[in-house]
């Protein structure tokens, strides 16, 4: 007869050593899956846990059979003993105290989830759903359901999450440690969604730095707190195939493309001055802005940021929309109400920089890990923040993620990149000798334009719904042509010398304008040398700047005329079309992030005729494709009148091939202007298809009665027009 096994041949195997004993229990031991957990030992084996407050502890598989009683080796909650197992396989333990009894599922019995290829390509930087893999993800692994979470801390010595399922104690989930990646998880069973969790990290001087938030979170704690959330899977039923199949097909340049730029914390605000919700939003943004005809709405960065006056501009959590509107499926709603109306939406993206708060990025791991060592490559002097090192492969690997991450999760259809300038140059807001040269001398950042044109390959190849637009400062070459042909791959580029020039030239008085008149006339040489939209952004209604209608010349008749009479210019202009929030309305007062807009003011006729006027903008740039289909190419423009300094007139063509041009008139001048003569390119009616002095606007109602008569005299095709006061007005041929 055989003898059984015994025990004893085991004892040893099962018990663990006081040094590692004392290293569970200092939360410094680094790699804690060698010694807790199941393990094997011979033909047997065993089970180690470490389970603080338990006198006894009892060892059970998943579904509660009893497959041991295990030792206390030390009173603070270390315990061990053999297991009636036949493979390694996760357990789960029955821990008591006194009259108190609970469950544990061990997280060390549990194998790991990423793997080789993982590693492979996060560590070589062409891993394109880091997103599904990094943060924290709710998954059914080895049987049991729990969180899995992942991190990227390559010089650490020990990583562990905290959160309130283990009372944020640092001993209780250290991770493993991939050495192949630089990435630590662990699989944290019967952890459930919506709980608070931050990872503890040692550095490898062994002191422990402040908790830091997850890089790759996608729910946060509303701020003043930090903490990261656990989040089930973005659940919604899209309803946008439509919306989506269109920008897929079409070429966005011959677009109707007119954005309203909003800053959700103050577009408008509940009673008692508290923010609305994402579905609040839904139910009156979204019906505004169908209503005034923008196709698109671009909100200033929605994603986490601690601090409100940053307007979200110093983010700290490039996964999360912020809790300030709720959690991310409410977000996921708005997007797609819009989709079913057909307004497209545009996230302000920041992948330029990021705060030095301490719960965020900077140090991560105790070493400059997302950004540079050197402060003259890694610090940015105007806002006092961390640059990201664009030359880790890593680092880029994270944000060409999350560009995708916005553009799948959430059906983004565009990404306006912040601060691109402060990304192209080394000397960047820096005097000599506070830069550091590239490999051939020059100061251009290769290592950022390396990263753009990665950023853009991927995002068109991978959405080709999806537009990026750049906020580019300078005139560095190329900046929407496609990469291939040596540009930086942008699908548009903003125009700032347009906005710059117009708004110089229309904060003159009127007697002034003529000596001026290349302020308008000279944006005409470059209209075509990038595929532009012309942006009135919340940058030139802040910082003491006065809103749109203050910088207007004149009293309050003329100040407004003025403003109709500009915004018409600029619809008529080539180019997309971006208006900040309240502009539309003529809002006095510069805008705070703090406070609703002055809706109020619509009561009054001016305000109001300007929000008509905007709007009947917007459809009339939409449905006439001679205002839009070439916004891009030199063919669709045509001056008319272009020297008229002495009267401030400007007047042109705009075209589109087999289209109705449209000639686009403005007198920018107070002076009342009868039988103005102007050439055009046919004779007969042409139909006055807009009048910014027209009395719905709030104008004084002078023009052309509608329309006017283009004749052939002699060979040159004229037409003697009315040119109303601070004005501009536009003509389309009958037939």
């Amino acid at each position: 007869m055989k003898t059984p096994k015994t025990v004893p041949e085991v004892k040893l195997s099962w018990e663990i050593s006081a040094d590692e004993i004392a290293a569970i229990l200092a939360g410094s031991h680094s790699n804690p899956f060698a010694v807790l957990g199941v393990h094997q030992a011979g033909d047997a084996f065993v089970a180690r846990c470490f389970i603080p407050g338990a006198e006894e502890v009892t060892a059970m598989t998943l579904d509660g059979s009893v497959i041991g009683e295990l030792k206390q080796l030390h009173a603070d909650g270390v315990f061990a003993g053999p297991v009636s197992l036949t493979k390694l396989q996760p357990v789960r333990y029955r821990a008591r105290r006194g009259d108190a009894e609970w469950a544990v599922t061990d997280p060390y019995s549990f194998g790991p989830v990423l793997g080789p290829m993982d590693d492979y390509f996060a560590r070589q930087g062409s891993h394109l759903r880091l997103f599904d893999k990094m943060g924290a993800h709710l998954i059914k692994h080895d049987g049991a359901q729990g969180i899995h979470f992942a991190v990227w801390a390559p010089n650490a010595q020990r990583v562990s999450v905290v959160g309130d399922f283990n009372n944020w104690d640092g001993r209780r989930h250290v991770m493993r440690f991939r050495s192949d990646s630089g990435i630590w998880e662990i699989f944290a069973p019967d952890v459930p969604i919506g709980v608070a969790y931050k990872f503890e990290i040692r550095g490898q001087d062994g002191v422990l730095l402040p908790l830091k938030a997850d890089p790759f979170a996608r729910r946060s704690e509303l701020r003043p707190k930090t903490a990261s959330i656990t989040a089930a899977d973005l659940e919604q039923d899209w309803e946008d195939e439509a919306h989506l199949k269109h920008w897929r097909e079409t070429d966005k340049r011959r677009q109707p493309i007119s954005i309203y730029e909003v800053h959700a914390a103050s577009w408008r605000r509940r009673d008692d001055g508290t923010m609305l919700s994402w579905d609040e939003l839904a139910a009156s943004l979204i019906p505004y802005c169908d209503d005034m005809g923008f196709t698109h709405i671009e909100f200033l960065p929605i994603t986490e940021h601690p601090y409100d006056p940053s307007w979200g501009y110093q983010t700290t959590g490039l996964y999360a929309p912020t809790a300030r509107f709720g959690e991310p499926e409410g977000f996921a709603r708005f997007v797609n109400g819009c989709h079913k109306v057909g307004i497209g939406v545009i996230l302000d993206w920041v992948p330029a920089h990021f705060p030095t708060d301490e719960h965020g990025l900077g140090w991560f791991d105790g070493t400059a890990l997302y950004e540079h060592e050197d402060p003259r490559k890694g610090f940015h002097p105007d806002w006092s923040t961390a640059i990201y090192n664009f030359g880790r492969t890593e680092v880029v690997s994270y944000l060409v993620n999350n560009a995708l991450y916005w553009a799948e999760k959430f059906h983004l259809d565009g990404l306006r990149v912040d601060a691109v300038a402060s990304m192209l140059y080394l000397d960047y807001s820096r005097k000599h000798g506070e830069w550091i040269p590239n490999e051939y001398g020059g100061n251009e950042n290769l290592e950022a334009v390396r990263f753009l044109q990665d950023l853009n390959i991927r995002i068109y190849g991978n959405h080709s719904n999806v537009m990026t637009i750049a906020e580019e400062s300078t005139s560095w070459p190329k900046v929407s042509q496609p990469v291939h042909e040596g540009g930086l791959g942008f699908g548009f580029k903003w125009n700032m010398g347009f906005m710059h020039d117009t708004l110089s030239y229309m904060s003159r008085d009127p007697i002034y304008r003529g000596h001026h008149h290349n302020e308008l006339t000279f944006g005409l040489l470059y209209a075509y040398s990038e595929n532009f939209v012309l942006p009135l952004s919340h940058d030139e209604v802040v910082h003491g700047k006065g809103s749109l209608i203050a910088k207007m010349p004149g009293d309050d008749w003329q100040k407004f005329a003025n403003l109709r009479a500009y915004y018409a210019y600029m619809w008529g202009y080539p180019g997309k079309k971006l208006l900040f929030m309240g502009q539309e309305f003529a809002q006095w007062s510069e805008w705070s992030e703090e406070k609703s807009l002055d809706w109020n003011l619509l009561q009054y006729r001016m305000h109001e005729g300007m929000r008509r006027l905007v709007r009947d903008l917007n459809f009339t740039y939409r449905s006439k494709p001679a205002l839009h289909e070439r916004d891009c190419e030199g063919e669709g423009f045509e001056w008319l009148v272009a020297d008229d300094h002495q009267n401030s007139v400007f007047a042109w063509l705009r075209k589109a091939p087999g289209q109705k041009p449209v000639a686009v008139i403005t007198n920018f001048t107070p002076v009342y202007r009868e039988n103005y003569t102007i050439r055009l390119p046919s004779a007969g009616r042409w139909r006055e298809i807009l009048n910014t002095d027209a009395d719905i606007y709030g104008g004084s109602g002078k023009g052309n009665g509608g329309r006017v008569q283009a004749v052939d005299a002699g060979g040159a095709i004229t037409c003697s027009i009315t040119l109303p006061p601070l004005a501009t007005i536009m003509l389309e041929p009958e037939n």
